[in-house]
Parts: structure tokens; sequence; C-alpha cells
């Protein structure tokens, strides 16, 4: 899973944790707040009552020949205020909820009770709204609340993505140039633009390790180089001098038996050598891509060439290139290898009686081409190992150095060609090799 995503649904799941707790605990905090709002606007509406009461009199509301006292309620039955005559003996100034009946029908209400002395009279008054309206009020802030509590997730959640994109951006800079990058030439890039201290670490630290690794790899490729060359030069001498023994006259069958082993080592040995300088100049961009190549003709080519030798192996070599297709900025001799190493290790690996397809298709601006043998295929652990240096035993009595697929590797990697390779013991190989869409 990417940081970005871990970041986001933890940032996610914390809101979502404190959320649910802010909703067990909202009905109780909706209730406290809606019940102190409630006691509150009661409160004001006594002090409204006290104070009419104070610029008109009592009369209006209470008159010598009043039994029942003055009493008010809304149409809807929701708020209600009485006052009245009473005798008391201590002061009430206090709220709670009671029932009372009005027209027929016993209604809730949150009441005060408040008592006041007028010209020597004791009146009760009382001011009450529904626990119904009051429930309603609650329920319609608690819905407002979730409302704003789901739009507040998605938004910052939103937030949150995007954030978290804009600051991993260096991170994602840092691995695509890690991805793209086909040699130590990563540190020869810009160093990344971000104010995030520890992506400017670690961006100076990689630069840093690349550069000693192509440090490494520059002597290990001038070592390979310079005892390529090294070896050359006596390795000609030895076939000079072997091949001049060769011509002298009356010479002991069993001693040119001996010469003509050692020519063919030396053969061996210098092919080797050619290998080797040849991974090394490519591997260290020495070949020049100049040319365009027409795939179709390269694979004609490669076919011509060990189509004798699949005869005398009794192997049949077939193309199905239906599509033509031509790669620009590529070295046709180096290409021309890369086709003719796999396609030679297949006759290699291919009995009597078997068969090697050569195949190419374009789909979706996309070429590939497909190298399928009948031979006796290999084992995952065959596979794993298959491009790697001399992963395969040198062939005595052949030119096998057990280098070709690396050469085909490091020329598929030169191009920007991806290779694919499926194959089960006994079943044959496939051998895929996948363009990309801007070699088109």
């Amino acid at each position: 899973m990417k940081l970005q995503t871990k970041l986001a649904l933890f940032s996610l799941l914390s809101k979502l944790v404190f959320s649910a707790l802010f909703i067990g605990f909202l009905p109780l905090i909706i209730e406290r707040i809606n019940i102190r709002q409630t006691d509150n606007e009661l409160i004001n509406k006594r002090e409204d009552v006290i104070s009419l009461i104070s610029e008109v009199g009592i009369e209006p509301f209470i008159t010598s020949d009043t039994a029942a006292g003055f009493g008010s309620y809304n149409i809807l039955k929701e708020e209600f205020i009485s006052l009245e005559r009473i005798d008391l003996t201590e002061d009430w100034n206090f709220i709670e909820v009671t029932k009372r009946l009005i027209d027929d029908e016993a209604i809730d209400y949150r009441v005060l009770h408040y008592s006041l002395k007028i010209n020597g009279e004791t009146y009760l008054l009382e001011i009450g709204k529904s626990l119904a309206s009051i429930t309603y009020t609650a329920r319609n802030i608690s819905n407002v609340i979730l409302v704003f509590l789901a739009i507040f997730i998605a938004v910052t959640l939103i937030s949150d993505l995007l954030y978290t994109a804009r600051i991993l951006r260096p991170l994602r800079v840092i691995t695509g140039r890690l991805k793209e990058t086909n040699s130590p030439s990563f540190a020869a890039s810009e160093p990344v633009v971000t104010t995030t201290e520890d992506f400017v670490r670690l961006d100076r630290t990689l630069r840093d390790m690349m550069k000693k690794i192509e440090e490494l790899f520059l002597k290990e490729k001038e070592i390979t180089v310079n005892i390529s060359h090294e070896l050359m030069t006596p390795v000609s001498v030895l076939r000079s001098k072997l091949e001049n023994m060769l011509l002298q006259e009356n010479l002991d069958p069993a001693i040119e038996a001996g010469i003509e082993e050692a020519l063919r080592t030396l053969h061996r040995l210098k092919t080797l050598v050619n290998s080797l300088l040849m991974i090394a100049r490519i591997e260290s961009r020495q070949y020049i891509k100049d040319e365009s190549v027409n795939l179709r003709e390269v694979i004609t080519e490669v076919i011509d060439e060990l189509t004798p030798i699949a005869d005398d192996a009794g192997v049949a070599i077939s193309a199905e290139c239906r599509h033509s297709y031509t790669l620009d900025k590529a070295n046709k001799t180096l290409l021309f290898s890369m086709f003719y190493n796999v396609v030679n290790n297949a006759l290699k690996h291919t009995r009597a009686g078997g068969t090697i397809t050569i195949r190419s298709i374009e789909t979706d601006g996309r070429f590939e081409v497909s190298i399928c043998d009948t031979g006796e295929g290999m084992t995952q652990e065959q596979l794993g190992k298959l491009f790697s240096r001399f992963s395969t035993r040198l062939d005595p009595g052949g030119d096998n150095t057990g280098i070709g697929l690396a050469i085909t590797k490091s020329i598929a990697d030169f191009h920007n060609i991806a290779i694919r390779v499926l194959s089960e013991p006994e079943k044959g190989t496939q051998f895929f090799f996948f363009f990309s869409e801007n070699s088109l």
C-alpha cells in the first residue's frame, strides 16, 4: 500500500473514531445545551413579564373578581404563561418538568415557577415550554451537526489526499528516477526541489550511493576491458604459432590432434573475450544508436543464417511476421545479435523434430516479438539465473560461453526493450520482446 494511502487512511480512521465518540455523546451534549438554552429563554421571558407588570401594573392581568387568574398559551400549545394569586409561606424560583392539562390534553412542559409580591399580595408566575418542541429542536440540531460532520470528513479526506500527494511528490520523483535509470547516472540529475528535510536527506543519500556505485561500475568495466584487451594479444600470438605448427610436414597425428584441440579452446576463449568486451561497451554506451532498423528484415536475416544449422539438427524454424516495424535510434548489429543469441540458444536445446516459431504482432501502438521453441524447457530456478553471466555451464565441445543471453539482456536494456520469459521443463521456452510506445 502506498504511503499516501496509508496516511490518508490513518487520518480518515482517526476522524471516524473521533466522530463515533462525538456522535455517541451527542444526544447528551445536545440535551444539556438545549435544556440550558430553554431555561435561559424562560428566565428572559420572566424578566420581560416582570418588566411589563412594572410598567402597566398588575390590574390588566388580575382584577379583584378574577378567580382563575391570567393564562395564555399559543395556538400550537408549545408555550404558556400563567399568573395567579396564591398563598405561599416561602418564595418560589425554580424550574421543573410537569404535566399540564390544556383543552383536555395532558402535555409535558418544562416550567419556570416564580413568586413575586405586589401591593402586599403574593402572585405565582409560571412560564412553560413543551418538551415536544424542545425535543424537535434538539433533533434538528443533531441532524445539522451530523450533516456538517459528514461534509467535514469528506472535505478533510480530500484535502488530506491532495496535501499528502503534494508533500510526497518529491518521493515519487526520486523513485521515478530510480525506476527509469538503466545506469548509475541518477547522481547526475538535478537535486529534488522540496522543503521537506527528510526528502532532501534521502535524495542526497541516494545521490551519494549512486555515485559510489557508478565509480565501482566504471572500475569493473575498466578492469574487464583491460583484461580483455590484454588477453587478445597472447591469444592471437598462440593461435598464430599453433596454426604455423600445423603447416609442418610429417607432423605426428597425436600432436596434430592436440594442436587442433588447443585451437578450438583458443577460439572459445577469443569468443568469450569478445563477448565480455561487447557487454562492457554496451553498458558504457560506446555503441551508437543512429539507425532506423526494420525488425522484420533483422529477423529474416537471423533465420537465413541459422536455417542451415537448424536443418542439420532436424529442427524447423518458421516465421509469422505479418507486421512491419521500424525502430528508430537503434543499432542494427546489436539487434541482430539479440535475436540471434535467443534463436541459437533455442536450437541448442531443441531436439530433432522440434520447432522454433518467431512471431511479431502490433497491438495498441505496441510491437511485440515472440520466439517459442518446443525444446527441453527450464525450471523456475534456471529462469531466475537466465540472464546472469556464466549461469550455464561452458560447452567443452562447442561455442557456448554461458554469456550469450547476458548479451541479449544488455542489448535489450540498451534499446529500452522489455523481455519476458516463460518456460516449463519438457514443454519448451517462450521469449517475448516488448518495444516501448516511444520507439514507434
